[in-house]
């Protein structure tokens, strides 16, 4: 039996389980923090600039943005898959250096709402696209990390899984639209080491591309099962050769939906420890940011690679520049929406400080990537004292978790200035009872 297969054996005994309250409650937090990161993402100029592209598909169709307009399954799942991943605030499972949120959810939602589904149906599927996409990407581990952009790659068997639970796949078909999803799978790191906007595109075009391959299946179209394992298959072409023979073991025992991190700050994950342990020592020490003369931070080797402009100039390499990131949250005591304006790019203490920071590869911390993401901060001050923090976890890390407060006030923190902040809590208390629900009308929210 291929993994495929194997995926679609366990996907058949998916639709007749029961799901227990603690994973649905992982499933409906992850949900909020899916549109938490979803508004913010509409205004930003790449997903703008799809949805002119796209205009002709907007006001016809079986599906609905959040924001209002109907669209067909293809084109919804693209525009949300894109706008979750757009302002770099959406959800990450740390083993699989994946964030599976973006396409899972935005395929689920599109599928969901053209089949007519219920919420538990809906988070059900949404459960099911997690636990297939974050073993594949675990699987393909950091050597596939290396060229390739795992939310767009492993996104694309996310979202082919949800929109194959909500389309009701029996298990043969199923296992099909894995195997055209994987040929459908891909996105490079480079496009982001350079400022771009396409980013955003490999989430939309995973959700996409797995609810195409979703359809494809249930029409009938097949494709070639051992696509995964196979000799000229994705696991040789873009990793190096891996193991699957553990990639299903522990489906329908362990839930990885449950061990998800959600991100405290606004730009890279990958900057997150350093951030926390730097604001950790500041408080420590007492002192402000012009008053650090020397801060070196020690962190694993995707952090540099990634999180990798030195001098960033425009909103987009803010978000990517690990000494941006941490400099401004010495500054100004977060990194928000706010850090990203004009006026906070060009501040003189944070520029001044960036100038004075040092940041390298520790050794034992990068051997610890990606099951741990930690960082090593030594601050000089003016007054001549020296501080030492070490960051083992990021807050929001399943080691330091969002509380479900935590969640729904970033949902409203994002969205409220996009839908206003009584349509925010009006969507917020939709999400805590979808399990009840019995359609997703109350996902959609008129502008």
């Amino acid at each position: 039996m291929t993994i495929t297969q194997e995926f679609g054996r366990y996907a058949d005994t998916f639709a007749q389980s029961a799901l227990s309250d603690d994973v649905v409650h992982h499933a409906k937090r992850a949900v909020v923090d899916w549109y938490a990161s979803l508004f913010p993402g509409f205004e930003t100029t790449p997903v703008q600039r799809l949805m002119a592209v796209l205009a002709e598909d907007l006001g016809h169709g079986s599906a609905q943005l959040a924001t209002g307009p109907w669209a067909p399954p293809r084109t919804a799942a693209l525009i949300h898959g894109a706008a979750a991943h757009a302002a770099e605030v959406d959800d990450s499972f740390r083993d699989a250096m994946y964030h599976p949120g973006a396409a899972t959810i935005a395929s689920a939602l599109a599928s969901a709402q053209s089949a007519q589904a219920n919420g538990l149906d809906f988070l059900r599927a949404i459960v099911l696209g997690y636990e297939v996409s974050t073993r594949i990407g675990v699987t393909l581990g950091r050597p596939h990390y290396t060229y390739w952009h795992s939310t767009g790659t492993v996104g694309t068997f996310g979202a082919a899984a949800s929109a194959g639970a909500l389309y009701k796949l029996d298990g043969d078909a199923f296992a099909h639209a894995l195997a055209t999803a994987a040929t459908f799978a891909a996105a490079l790191q480079q496009a982001f080491r350079m400022d771009s906007m396409s980013k955003p595109l490999h989430a939309g075009r995973a959700a996409e591309g797995g609810l195409l391959a979703a359809l494809a299946a249930r029409q009938g179209m097949t494709g070639s099962l051992d696509v995964l394992e196979g000799e000229a298959g994705l696991g040789k072409a873009m990793s190096n050769g891996p193991d699957w023979s553990a990639t299903t073991a522990t489906l329908g025992e362990v839930f990885n939906i449950c061990r998800l991190t959600f991100k405290n700050h606004i730009g890279c994950g990958h900057t997150f420890a350093a951030v926390d342990g730097a604001l950790a020592l500041q408080q420590q020490l007492g002192v402000k940011a012009e008053d650090i003369v020397e801060l070196d931070i020690g962190t694993y080797r995707p952090a540099l690679d990634i999180a990798c402009y030195d001098r960033p100039v425009t909103d987009n390499e803010a978000r990517f520049s690990l000494r941006y990131m941490v400099a401004c949250a010495l500054n100004h005591g977060s990194v928000r929406l706010s850090a990203y304006t004009p006026e906070r790019l060009a501040d003189p203490v944070t520029r001044g400080l960036m100038a004075r920071m040092k940041v390298s590869v520790d050794p034992a911390i990068d051997a610890a990537f990606p099951g741990r993401r930690a960082a090593r901060i030594v601050m000089r001050t003016r007054d001549g004292r020296m501080g030492e923090y070490f960051q083992p976890d990021r807050r929001g890390d399943p080691e330091l978790p969002l509380s479900d407060d935590d969640l729904g006030d970033k949902l409203r923190e994002l969205a409220s200035p996009v839908i206003g902040e009584s349509k925010a809590n009006t969507l917020l208390a939709r999400i805590w009872s979808l399990e009840s629900a019995k359609d997703l009308r109350g996902l959609t929210i008129q502008r």
